[in-house]
C-alpha cells in the first residue's frame, strides 16, 4: 500500500514537470546537443543514415529531440506523461513524419515491435519501476532494433537535478530532509540505480557500450558540450571509464533486441 501511494505520487510529480522545471525542459540549445550525440551514435552503430527508421523518444518533455530527429528518419514518435509538455510540444514543432502523445513509459501505447530505435534518455530515475519501462522498451522494438540508453549512476560526486552532492546515494528519509534543509524540495523522487542493478534489469539486451567511445573521442560523437577534447576532465574520465567504470556518472549504452 505504501508502495502504490508513493507512486503515486510520483505520477503526479511527473504530469507537470516541465512548468517546475521550466529552465531544464525549454533548453532548446542543450537538447539538440543531445540529439546530435544521439544521432551520430545510431548512425555510427547502424552504419548508414536514418531516413529508413521508425523512432519512439520516451520521456520527449518538451519535444526538442523529437523535432530534431523528425528531420533525419521515416517517422518520430514522441511520449511523456507531462501533458502540458506535449501540448507544448505539438503547438511548436510540425511535421508529417511526427507525433506527440500523451503516454506513461511504463505502460506504451504501441504495439510490440513496432519500432527500430527507441530513444530512452535519463529517464529510468523519474518512473516507479525502471524495470516494467524497460520491458516496454523491449516490447515495442522489432527485432534486431536498438534503444540509445543514458543512464545517470547512483554513485555520482553530484546529483545532477539539484545539483547537490552526495544526493542520490543518501537513504530516501535523509534525501528529503537533505532537499528541505538546502531549500531545494521537499521530497526526492528521483531513484538512481548503481551499474550492477542497471545491468540486471537490461539482462534482456545486449548492451553496447558508447560510454568510453565517447570519452575517448566526443567530437566525433558531437559531444564536446559534455567533455572538452584535451582537457583534464577527459583525462580523468578516461581513466575512470578503464579502471573504475563501476563509478562512471553517466552511462551511455546501445541497447539490442536480439530475440
Amino acid at each position: 500500500m505504501v508502495i502504490e501511494e508513493r507512486n503515486a505520487v510520483i505520477r503526479e510529480y511527473q504530469w507537470s514537470f516541465s512548468q517546475k522545471y521550466q529552465d531544464a525542459a525549454h533548453n532548446r540549445k542543450l537538447k539538440e546537443n543531445k540529439a546530435q550525440t544521439i544521432c551520430a551514435v545510431i548512425e555510427n552503430h547502424v552504419g548508414k543514415n536514418l531516413q529508413d527508421l521508425s523512432v519512439l523518444d520516451v520521456g520527449a518533455s518538451t519535444g526538442t529531440i523529437a523535432d530534431y530527429l523528425s528531420g533525419k528518419v521515416r517517422y518520430m514518435a514522441a511520449v511523456d506523461i507531462d501533458a502540458p509538455a506535449i501540448e507544448y510540444a505539438a503547438k511548436t514543432y510540425s511535421s508529417p513524419n511526427l507525433d506527440f502523445l500523451v503516454g506513461d513509459a511504463m505502460n506504451l501505447s504501441f504495439g510490440s515491435h513496432t519500432f527500430d530505435v527507441v530513444i530512452c534518455a535519463h529517464v529510468y530515475e523519474h518512473v516507479p519501476s525502471a524495470q516494467q519501462m524497460t520491458s516496454e522498451v523491449y516490447r515495442v522494438l522489432k527485432n534486431g532494433g536498438i534503444c540509445y540508453f543514458a543512464a545517470g549512476n547512483k554513485f555520482q560526486l553530484m546529483e545532477p537535478h539539484y545539483r547537490l552532492p552526495f544526493l542520490s546515494l543518501m537513504p530516501r528519509q535523509s534525501a528529503n530532509l537533505y532537499l528541505k534543509f538546502t531549500r531545494k524540495g521537499d521530497n526526492y523522487y528521483e531513484k538512481h540505480l548503481t551499474y550492477w542493478e542497471l545491468r540486471e534489469i537490461l539482462r534482456p539486451f545486449e548492451i553496447i557500450d558508447y560510454t568510453s567511445r565517447i570519452i575517448k573521442n566526443p567530437t566525433h560523437f558531437r559531444a564536446q558540450y559534455m567533455i572538452r577534447p584535451g582537457s583534464k576532465m577527459q583525462k580523468i574520465a578516461q581513466f575512470v571509464a578503464t579502471h573504475a567504470y563501476w563509478a562512471v556518472p553517466t552511462y551511455i549504452w546501445l541497447l539490442k533486441k536480439t530475440r
